[in-house]
């Protein structure tokens, strides 16, 4: 009798403890369910309705910089700019900027040094031409004629070298006259040549009258002179 109910006693308290294999084996069941509902769950994913997914927009893919001292250069330069922009020195000359590029100016610059010296040659060649034809005097005689009055220097210059031709063609018959109206024509020349030299100094507008009266005086000797040679003038 006593050992039928301490037997019984153990089944008891083996009852209210609950049988450890039954409970491993329950465990080991539900750990197993729960792995293969995660692997369900990663085999198929959940899918959005087809109207979510075209009114979903396309994503932008940019191009990731490679390696990781570009990404490191790219960050570094962004935050820079965002910081110029924020100063306000964005696109403007500052103490930095101008040390860097003053930097990169010893570096560049005897590379292109020859090539602008070049190219500012044939540019002020081109400009002298230029204004050699238009004073109407050869590119070797065009640093005579400068100032304001470059113009009428070069018409006075112009109007000897005729004086002079017209004594050399003037016949004996004449060579009287021919001297005569040279020495008068030179002598007035040299009058008109002071006027422009003076209006230099002149203020502007004083300039500008004394230009027209000297370039209406050279066009009446032109005038005589042409007709002299021949070349009516009406």
């Amino acid at each position: 009798m006593r050992r039928l109910a301490r037997r019984r006693g153990k089944i008891a308290q083996s009852n209210r403890r609950g049988c450890p294999k039954c409970a491993a084996r329950k465990a080991k069941a539900d750990k197993k369910a729960r792995r293969q509902v995660d692997k369900a769950a990663r085999e198929k994913p959940s899918k959005k309705p087809a109207a979510q997914a075209e009114a979903a927009p396309a994503p932008v893919v940019t191009p990731a910089p490679v390696g990781k001292k570009a990404a490191k250069a790219l960050r570094k330069a962004d935050k820079q700019t965002a910081k110029a922009i924020k100063k306000g020195e964005y696109g403007a000359v500052t103490p930095g900027n101008a040390k860097k590029i003053i930097g990169i100016a010893k570096i560049v610059g005897p590379v292109l040094a020859p090539f602008a010296l070049r190219a500012a040659s044939s540019v002020r060649a081109s400009y002298d031409r230029s204004r050699a034809r238009k004073l109407g005097v050869p590119v070797a005689d065009l640093g005579s004629f400068t100032g304001h009055g470059a113009a009428l220097h070069a018409r006075i210059a112009g109007d000897s070298d005729a004086l002079r031709d017209l004594r050399k063609q003037a016949t004996d018959e004449q060579r009287g006259t021919a001297e005569t109206y040279a020495e008068q024509a030179e002598a007035r020349l040299a009058q008109l040549t002071s006027a422009v030299r003076a209006a230099e100094r002149m203020p502007a507008q004083r300039r500008r009258s004394a230009h027209r009266a000297v370039d209406q005086e050279l066009g009446r000797l032109e005038s005589e002179l042409l007709t002299r040679f021949g070349v009516p003038t009406a």
